[in-house]
């Protein structure tokens, strides 16, 4: 697709939801944090777009009919997410699939339709183990193929590393999709608007600090702002207007739709006042502000997956409704600026608009190869001065013959901006390359070892974490995650890390020891008594035989009953993988460009 058939969107987007509610999600969500999620995704999906919702274990149900959306839609999506929960005694993912993806939803073809799929198992049906991996292998080889044909694309979030990682990603690959893997239901939030942002890129206005500017265009924005904290906490967000006072949620005024939930606050604003908006409070990892504008920038799809063979190719074009902008004297007053990180130290830039603008408007670049595999993030920001929009999204690079990465996503995190810059420079030919600033943020415990994506300069971060470490496929089902769960597991057969045969042979030589001990003590308390004198017999008598001496006994080894020694089933993570040098950065070979140009605050002027 190009830039110019995303621009049009003449057909709208359809999405359908499928969430898990089999019985393993009282341990992997026990707060239903699904709930919140969903909400999310009715707040966020656009006016007119398809959607629907179903929930499923053994049997499937259409929690929200698939209609239009639009105000009552998004009502009814809210006040049914209550119902979701965790009560099935199956996770039947190919009829979940069946039942969600038939195309007399959308006119009898699914050309336009994104299913989002949401579980923390593996395939199984009632009747048993044997069954069950044969409809895993029917859902694989029959059923994905028809429905690649007929154009549906899947997306899927595993929850916990309990999912089943392997056939999840899969059935994302297989139909152009995206795989997530959420470690915990407080990152479903941010896991599921990745998601969404996969497959419906919205434009964004840069959110610098806690502050974004919108331009007379804006006819409507959205502020996602993730709050960091526990989702039980009450917001505590305050938003500004231009020259304005803050106000909260319980005071928003008329034209602001406020929806504040575990986790988040969702905000959306009609007709706002062109200036500058302030937030007050802390905003997480992840936030974001989309903007419905009359102006528009249009990038070209994003692919889930490119590589050295099937190179990464970036169009970048502005339109005016559905009128293309090539007008010299508008595209001359336009920085445009292409970004590549994967985490927190490593970012490549390049100004796309340094030279004359291009004829037909169009703005193009092409990635063909970086020296690492794994999850990055691509980031285009223009700034015309009187407005500024943003995009962003995820692609992995892969390497023939390496297993791709899988961006793993955390819950969102508040960072800690009072860290000073650390400048960035990048190695190439061009040496009049200078260094990119780049905040640095508080790094993450060296056990999760998270790849954290960076942001421009004095920014937010607006992305889910990603590592790039080839996960564990377990197919466990129902298996319990506790929260904050370390990376780094204790070995089976081992109690705090010591393998159980060490304890037992410490234990023993304990024993042994204190029982030699003992009989020392004995032996010497024996011999420092005076023996008792024996009266003169006239007659022999026949020497008694002495009496056996006092000695403590020594206690035998005791043996460890195997019922007594406690069994860690936790899952064995292998040592994450992390960039060989924190302080790697990218250079001209990595992107294979022809120009590239550092800003030292992430953009450069016109002369």
């Amino acid at each position: 697709m190009s830039v110019a058939e995303q621009a049009s969107g003449s057909q709208p987007i359809d999405v359908r939801v499928v969430v898990d509610i089999s019985g393993s999600m009282k341990e992997t969500d026990p707060d239903n944090l699904r709930r919140p999620a969903v909400r999310l995704l009715a707040g966020l999906l656009p006016d007119g777009a398809g959607a629907g919702v179903w929930t499923f274990g053994q049997y499937v149900n259409m929690l929200v009919p698939h209609d239009s959306v639009d105000d009552a839609w998004r009502e009814a999506a809210v006040e049914r997410s209550a119902q979701i929960n965790s009560v099935a005694l199956h996770t039947n993912l190919g009829l979940a699939i069946e039942k969600a993806s038939n195309d007399w939803l959308s006119g009898g073809t699914l050309e336009n339709t994104h299913l989002i799929l949401l579980s923390d198992g593996k395939v199984d049906i009632p009747a048993g183990e044997a069954a069950s991996r044969a409809e895993e292998a029917r859902i694989l080889e029959t059923m994905l193929p028809a429905l690649k044909s007929n154009g549906l694309t899947v997306h899927t979030v595993g929850l916990s590393e309990f999912a089943d990682v392997s056939f999840l990603r899969t059935l994302a690959d297989e139909t152009g999709g995206t795989f997530r893997l959420a470690r915990s239901a407080e990152a479903l939030n941010l896991a599921f608007a990745e998601a969404l942002n996969a497959l419906a890129p919205q434009a964004q206005i840069p959110l610098e600090g806690n502050q974004f500017t919108v331009d007379e265009g804006v006819e409507e924005f959205t502020a996602l702002i993730f709050t960091g904290g526990p989702s039980s906490e009450q917001s505590q967000l305050r938003l500004a207007m231009p020259g304005g006072e803050l106000f909260a949620v319980s005071e928003a005024p008329g034209g602001v739709r406020w929806l504040a939930e575990p986790g988040y606050d969702l905000i959306t604003v009609t007709d706002p006042q062109p200036g500058e908006w302030k937030i007050e409070g802390e905003l997480g990892q992840g936030s974001r502000v989309t903007v419905v504008s009359n102006l528009r920038m249009v990038v070209g799809p994003i692919p889930a997956q490119f590589s050295k063979e099937e190179p990464l190719e970036i169009e970048i074009a502005f339109y005016e409704g559905d009128q293309l902008l090539n007008d010299p004297n508008f595209l001359d007053v336009i920085d445009v600026t292409l970004s590549l990180s994967a985490g927190n130290r490593r970012k490549g830039s390049k100004v796309l608009s340094s030279g004359p603008p291009p004829e037909d408007g169009v703005y193009r670049d092409t990635l063909k190869q970086l020296s690492k595999a794994g999850v990055y993030r691509v980031d285009v920001v223009a700034d015309g001065g009187t407005f500024a929009r943003k995009f962003s999204a995820e692609t992995t690079f892969v390497v023939p013959g390496e297993e791709p990465a899988v961006a793993v996503v955390s819950e969102p995190l508040v960072p800690d901006l009072s860290q000073p810059l650390e400048p960035m420079s990048l190695d190439g030919e061009d040496a009049t390359n200078t260094s990119v600033p780049e905040t640095v943020e508080n790094p993450e415990p060296e056990s999760a070892q998270a790849m954290q994506p960076a942001t421009e300069p004095g920014t937010q971060r607006e992305v889910a974490e990603v590592s790039e470490e080839p996960l564990p496929q377990p197919n466990q089902q129902n298996a319990p995650e506790t929260k904050d769960q370390p990376i780094h597991e204790p070995e089976k057969g081992t109690l705090w890390g010591i393998p159980v045969w060490m304890l037992g042979a410490i234990a023993a030589l304990i024993v042994i020891i204190v029982g030699a001990v003992f009989f020392i003590l004995a032996r010497k308390r024996e011999q420092s008594e005076p023996e008792e004198a024996l009266p003169v017999l006239e007659e022999t008598v026949p020497e008694p035989e002495p009496e056996p001496e006092d000695v403590p006994e020594l206690v035998p080894e005791p043996e460890l009953d195997a019922e007594e020694i406690p069994e860690v089933t936790e899952t064995i993570e292998s040592e994450p993988k992390s960039f060989d040098d924190d302080t790697e950065e990218f250079g001209l070979e990595d992107f294979d460009l022809s120009e590239f140009d550092d800003l030292p605050e992430d953009k450069t002027k016109k002369d």
